[in-house]
Parts: structure tokens; sequence; C-alpha cells
């Protein structure tokens, strides 16, 4: 999975979203609200209902898109001045957002404060996690302060012919999550390995996600984050664009970048020579 856009994904249903607060459940008298037995009292201490043998977590793997902080000069006067600048631009976007630092175009012998780096990070809102490729003394660097590795990219011509075969091999047109409803603010809707397609308005602080593209039947409002996968080839169409942010691929814009030529327009968003582009749909 290619290191992009900053999205949480996470599995409830057909829909997955942050997990909300349940409502207090009437319990059945043994304790549990769901009829299941409770923990045991024996001598005195609770004996917890585990304790047999099964194991009390679960390890599962998950796509994680993050968003991808390409270090060009750390040491550059107005680098977090303009972090900041471009943070304010979306900042419900950029709220505690996961990010993967890459220094690939650092010198390798350029020193480089992890730990003061990604503490000014912080107090923009962006939370270093982890460091991509590196060699093996910044990535102890790293690690000693407490950010996980993830291996390098490959080369452009390797990553094409990888690409075309992951589109080969994964099913992201044999999927398709519909929504006849419209998307109320806060809910976040996500299309894993396939299209999204929303026949309702979305809107503001909503988020729609998906690995393919991404179809709005009505206003777009909220933030769509199509190819969230690394999909460069993803699109997104709406009937009216009044997004916060539409995103593919890891490249974005927010509203204020969108010309008032486009807004409330019937367009299509992709990707043109490595830029994000919306076209009006109708002439």
């Amino acid at each position: 999975m290619t290191p992009h856009d900053r999205i949480a994904r996470l599995e409830e249903g057909s829909e997955p979203r942050p997990p909300a607060l349940a409502a207090p459940e009437q319990c059945d008298g043994q304790g549990r609200a769901d009829g299941s037995a409770a923990p045991e009292r024996s001598g005195g201490e609770w004996k917890s209902p585990t304790a047999s043998g099964d194991a009390p977590f679960q390890l599962r793997g998950h796509s994680f898109p993050m968003t991808l902080l390409k270090v060009l000069d750390p040491l550059h006067p107005q680098f977090f001045p303009m972090l900041a600048e471009k943070v304010g631009q979306a900042p419900n976007f950029f709220r505690n957002t996961p990010v993967v630092l890459d220094l690939e175009s650092l010198p390798q012998d350029a020193p480089f404060d992890f730990r003061e780096f990604s503490g000014v990070l912080r107090s923009h809102g962006l939370v270093a996690v982890t460091l991509l490729g590196g060699n093996p003394r910044r990535q102890e660097d790293a690690m000693a302060a407490g950010l996980a590795l993830l291996p390098a990219r490959q080369r452009r011509g390797e990553s094409e012919a990888r690409a075309s075969a992951d589109r080969a091999e994964l099913p992201y047109q044999r999927t398709t999550q519909m929504v006849t409803e419209p998307v109320r603010s806060g809910r976040q809707i996500y299309a894993q390995n396939g299209d999204l397609i929303v026949c309702a308005p979305v809107s503001p602080g909503a988020e729609l996600l998906a690995d393919g593209n991404i179809h709005v039947y009505g206003a777009l409002r909220g933030r769509a984050l199509a190819g969230a996968s690394g999909d460069g080839t993803a699109r997104i169409f709406c009937q009216s664009l009044e997004a916060e942010l539409v995103s593919i691929a890891g490249l974005y814009l927010v509203s204020e970048d969108m010309g008032s030529d486009v807004h409330r327009r019937q367009v299509q968003v992709h990707v043109r020579d490595g830029c994000l582009h919306i076209d009006p749909m109708n002439p």
C-alpha cells in the first residue's frame, strides 16, 4: 500500500468508520448487557472470562492510507510557517493526522533530529509515525525516536509494472458500494477494493473514501478521497462540487484551491501529469 492521504479505515460491517458509543442497555441479571456470563469471583478475586485459554487480543491486517510528508529542506526558515499555512487550509482534515516521513531527497549523511522534528509537527496537528526507506543509521535514529519503518518505494519502472499487476489482481472494479441516503456530517464511508456510489447529497464534515472511483449524484460538500490505496487512475465525479477537500492517490486540493469556474458545477476530478485537475462535465 502506498502511504498517502490521511484517513482512518476501521471496519464496521460494510461501512468502516470510527466506532460509536453504544446506547446503554439493560442487563440481563447476570451482569452483562449482551447476555454473556459475567466474570466469576473466586477466592476474593475476579476471574477473567478469557482465563480458560482464549487469547485476550486479536492481531489483524489492515490498510491505512496516511499522509506522506516529503522533506526537501528541513532547515529552510519557512519550512514550518509554510507547513502551518497548508495545514490551516484544511484543519479538520489534518487534525491529529498520522504522517509518514520521506527523507529520500536529503543527503544520506545529513543530520536529522527525529525527536525535535516530530515534536514541532505535533504542534501543527501532525503525528509522525513512521519513516519511509532511509539508510541503516537513519533508520536506527528513527526507531530510537519511537517511529516505525516502511520499506523504500520501488523505482518508477518497477512500481508501474507492479501497479499494472496489482490492477490485474485486485478487484477494484468488481466491487461497488452504494449509498442511497444522505451522508451526514461526521460520518465516514469507505469502499475497500472498489468504487463508492452515493445517490444523495454529502454534508460538510462527512468523508468519503474509496480505493477506486467515487461517484456522487448530488452535492458534494464534505471530503472525497479516491484511489485511497494509491491508484492514480481513480476519479471523482459529482453533480455539484462544493467540497472541502478532494484527493486522489495522495494528491489533494482544498476548497480555496478550486476555481470559481468549477464551483457548484458537474465535474470530474482526475490526475494528469502528476497534478490534480478538475474538469467541468458540461462545457
